[in-house]
């Protein structure tokens, strides 16, 4: 009879211990992966007039316009590509989920595809390989140099940090005798001389554009107090010629859309423009193939068409809608309850210190739409100092190589891969690696991403939820 009470009373202290493990111990947080429901991605912003809404869906068709050298190849009609390139197309690199996105991935989006640059280095008959860094299902890059070359092909102490792009037109049908070679990157990685860059959304960048410089200097002066408990510095990027705040790229360097579309289309398609008119690396007079600036206003064309096509880009961005939040209620996407928390441990653990959740834009001259608009950014458009673990041993501006604009968190609900080079994506923590990518020696977060560990399984799980339903 005693031993028998005895294994009812331990098999009654089992059940309770395991209700009770099962009300405080969940299996740990993990990314859910893109959200289910669209995102409205890659609309025009409300309210834009007939004019306005020509001008949209002229630079969006230019956007995903195909480039050529010289635009004979059928369905290329673009001119102006290499004699360097990364992508054929803006479209290309910021297609995921819709034109303005980011770096595509076939596994989430079937419709989409596999990483294009693939198939674009060897396409028309182009003698390119594909780098090892390059992968159908990973994300479209693009490669910077940390430092120069000696002469002797060692590794200097002089910084370089420029755009390598990663193929040359030589050998495809429109290329004529250009016989530039391909960078040898399997090399430079060996020297431990490559970083990468994915491509940076450019959803909203109109209302971006609109904060004023003393709406983000008022923000950055706000919790001094707690920013100082929790070692969170961050300040802004500025123009070298008028000190204003720049705001675009990774590391917050570029100034307007304007200057981000010509710089991105010299960099990273080749085409010369009226930003950036001349080739980039001095090529062989055998590649120099078209008279320069390739990109130009139109001046014999009238409305919409006479826009050159950075003019063309910078307007569809600058009109481009950021993409709506909060996908509650549609299966397969987590309950409004954990999402709702999730909000609130956001706060709780300090995340909107630097992920500032809204602005207010000032008047704008373009559109009543970016005209005294609440933005829910999620950003403090600063730069701070990530640590060790995500420098990239590359300054621009007065941003060092540990330094990176707090990225803005809309449309992060359908993003695949994060961190300024990817490396957080499909099969390697996704969302919830990027999140502890931000501790490390050095980093303005590690108070915060000690908090975000030290939260319950719950609270981790409910955060990474609310991330994916903006």
């Amino acid at each position: 009879m005693y031993t028998r009470t005895l294994r009812i009373l331990g098999a009654l202290a089992a059940v309770a211990a395991g209700a009770a493990q099962a009300q405080n111990v969940l299996p740990p947080a993990h990314d859910l992966g893109v959200r289910a429901g669209g995102l409205g991605a890659g609309q025009p912003l409300a309210g834009l007039s007939a004019d306005e809404l020509t001008y949209f869906q002229n630079g969006l068709l230019r956007f995903v316009q195909t480039d050529s050298v010289d635009g004979s190849v059928a369905g290329e009609p673009g001119i102006g590509l290499g004699p360097t390139f990364n992508a054929t197309s803006c479209g290309a690199c910021h297609a995921q989920p819709a034109p303005g996105g980011s770096s595509p991935s076939a596994t989430a989006y079937p419709r989409i595809g596999p990483n294009p640059q693939i198939a674009q280095a060897t396409a028309h008959g182009a003698h390119n390989t594909v780098p090892s860094f390059l992968t159908a299902d990973g994300p479209v890059r693009e490669v910077r140099f940390p430092f120069q070359l000696n002469a002797d092909g060692s590794l200097s102490n002089a910084p370089d940090g420029g755009v390598h792009a990663l193929f040359t037109i030589a050998g495809r049908s429109d290329a004529g005798a250009c016989d530039l070679a391909q960078t040898d990157f399997a090399r430079m990685q060996r020297l431990n001389n490559v970083i990468f860059r994915i491509p940076t959304p450019v959803y909203g960048a109109g209302l971006i554009e609109a904060i004023s410089d003393a709406s983000i200097l008022a923000n950055q002066a706000a919790n001094s107090s707690l920013k100082q408990q929790l070692g969170i510095g961050g300040r802004t990027n500025t123009s070298g010629n008028d000190g204003s705040i720049t705001r675009f790229g990774w590391k917050a360097q570029n100034k307007s859309l304007q200057i981000f579309s010509g710089e991105a289309y010299n960099v990273e398609m080749g085409v010369t423009n009226e930003l950036f008119p001349n080739e980039r690396a001095n090529p062989a007079p055998s590649c120099l193939l078209n008279p320069t600036p390739e990109d130009l206003t139109n001046f014999s064309l009238d409305h919409a068409a006479v826009a050159s096509d950075t003019v063309a880009f910078s307007t569809f961005m600058r009109f481009l809608a950021p993409p709506a939040s909060s996908a509650q209620g549609i299966p397969g996407n987590p309950p409004p309850s954990s999402i709702q928390n999730g909000q609130a441990v956001f706060a709780r653990v300090h995340c909107d210190v630097c992920h500032t959740p809204t602005f207010t834009t000032a008047t704008s001259i373009y559109t009543p739409g970016l005209s005294n608009q609440t933005v829910a950014l999620y950003s403090d458009l600063l730069v701070h100092n990530m640590g060790t673990g995500l420098a990239d041993r590359v300054a621009q501006g007065a941003a060092g190589p540990a330094d990176w604009r707090t990225a803005p968190l809309w449309g992060l609900g359908q993003r695949v891969f994060f961190l300024h080079d990817g490396r957080a994506g499909p099969g390697n923590g996704g969302l919830l690696a990027a999140i502890r990518a931000h501790a490390g020696n050095g980093s303005e977060a590690n108070a915060v991403v000690a908090a975000f560990n030290a939260a319950s399984n719950k609270d981790q799980q409910d955060l990474l939820n609310f991330l994916r339903s903006l």
